[in-house]
């Protein structure tokens, strides 16, 4: 097994580069999903997720432009409203694009990593969300699908415990539905901040 062995004893100094948090990163890559025009996001670490969240990006429609840690994602329309599971089968946020794909294309089709049932993680709570949205979910063969050709509704929801992603699917859905939506028992954790901060720079009120 590797390991690292650490001698101390010697004053440290210096300086680093932080890469920016993929936790951050990944809600951010989906809800460029949202618009037509440009999305620039900058300081995007390059990781697997990352990359595989952008390959999934380009199968739905966007174009992807890289530069260092600058990603820049313009998604003109939707041309295919699909995570498939050969994509995202080792991805487990691929449930963030659910929210952007149902209140912009009005259909959104995910597949859940391994094919696991939805009761048995906090996918459940994400599905209720959309459902208050007003959206028609349902579950085969490991895919779920949220249709909602009439857009979404505003609505009051309250999520039955903490969720981050499902707080981040839920918000960006609710940025293109039609009237107000309040989310309760919100999560509030530092990726959350920085999604609502840039769903706010699209034009979002939050």
């Amino acid at each position: 097994m590797d390991r690292f062995v650490i001698e101390g004893g010697t004053p440290l100094h210096g300086t680093i580069h932080a890469s920016g948090s993929k936790n951050s990163a990944l809600p951010a890559l989906a809800a460029a999903l949202l618009t037509d025009e440009p999305v620039v996001l900058e300081r995007i670490p390059r990781v697997r997720d990352i990359r595989t969240m952008e390959r999934l990006l380009v199968d739905i429609g966007s174009r992807v432009e890289t530069e260092g840690e600058r990603v820049t994602i313009t998604t003109p329309q939707i041309v295919s409203p699909e995570a498939p599971y050969e994509l995202v089968k080792t991805m487990r946020a691929s449930s963030l694009v659910l929210g952007p794909l149902a209140a912009r294309a009005g259909r959104a089709r995910v597949s859940l990593p391994g094919g696991c049932a939805i009761g048995a993680r906090p996918i459940n709570m994400h599905l209720a969300g959309l459902e208050k949205l007003g959206a028609t979910v349902s579950q085969e063969h490991g895919y779920v699908e949220a249709i909602a050709p009439g857009g979404l509704k505003g609505t009051r929801f309250s999520f039955d415990r903490i969720t981050v992603t499902g707080t981040e699917d839920i918000l960006m859905a609710a940025v293109l539905a039609q009237g107000e939506t309040v989310i309760e028992n919100a999560a509030r954790e530092p990726e959350v901040v920085d999604l609502a901060q840039l769903l706010r720079k699209m034009g979002a009120q939050i």
